[in-house]
């Protein structure tokens, strides 16, 4: 038996654990954990049956079983698929490529605009102005701002206490800030269904957690009833925070 273990068999254990690992974190975070856990769990004991036992009969069944599932897992999480292979083609992920590319610049550029919109945030937490502001990060959100009207504008906290004002035909949408601007308004997101957010949350905390989940935006929601300020970012929901809060979160996902 031929039992050399070299580099490339190295690097093999450690693709299938990073891909693995990946993989779980995708879906504890989408709340489909336990489905991950059956999938691995028919992985091992088609292995064992099948390559180690050699028991040809019962694992060539589960093999044709292999090759279906994984259409259908594919077709069942493509949303968790497609936030998978877009995190991992994030540049933030490459923080050399993207120095090398921004020159240095784009954390000073991000960084002027933080205090505007948290401004704005306090204002119209103040007077129960219901707000979503989604900030594009990697992933692009082009399509999304598409679906509401151009603005192109710079960023200002009147213009966007402005936008969200209870009479602005732009208030029930989102409004996408991206390369430092203010992009679009009126914006229609994805909602999220996820059952663990709490029934007294409504369609703005649902869309923001929504974006998070498909993309690596943050989604800023001001409540229209309690004047509450929420945060959405990869697939989480942070609720009930202050300004400063708000102010130091944004700052630390630019970081």
């Amino acid at each position: 038996m031929n039992l050399d273990f070299g580099i490339k068999d190295l690097v093999d254990i450690l693709l299938v654990a990073a891909m693995l690992y990946y993989l779980y974190r995708a879906m504890k975070q989408s709340g489909t954990l336990n489905i991950f856990v059956g999938v691995l769990s028919f992985i091992v004991l088609w292995f064992i049956t099948y390559k180690i036992l050699n028991m040809q009969l019962f694992g060539g069944i589960m093999d044709k079983f292999i090759n279906m599932g994984l259409l259908i897992l594919v077709i069942l999480f493509q949303e968790q698929i497609k936030r998978f292979l877009n995190e991992l083609g994030a540049h933030n992920k490459w923080p050399a490529l993207r120095k090398f590319f921004s020159h240095g610049k784009g954390k000073k550029d991000e960084k002027r605009w933080i205090l505007p919109i948290v401004h704005a945030c306090m204002n119209m937490a103040r007077s129960k102005t219901g707000a979503l502001i989604v900030i594009e990060r990697s992933v692009p959100l082009r399509s999304f701002a598409e679906s509401g009207d151009i603005i192109d504008a710079n960023i200002n906290g009147r213009l966007i206490e402005n936008i969200f004002f209870k009479n602005s035909p732009l208030h029930d949408g989102a409004l996408i800030v991206s390369n430092g601007k203010l992009a679009s308004a009126g914006c229609i997101l994805p909602v999220s269904h996820d059952s663990s957010l709490p029934r007294y949350l409504g369609l703005r905390h649902r869309s923001a957690l929504g974006i998070a989940q498909e993309t690596d935006a943050v989604a800023i929601v001001v409540s229209e009833e309690t004047g509450n300020i929420s945060m959405a970012y990869k697939g989480e929901i942070r609720l009930k925070l202050s300004t400063t809060d708000l102010e130091h979160q944004l700052a630390g996902i630019i970081d």
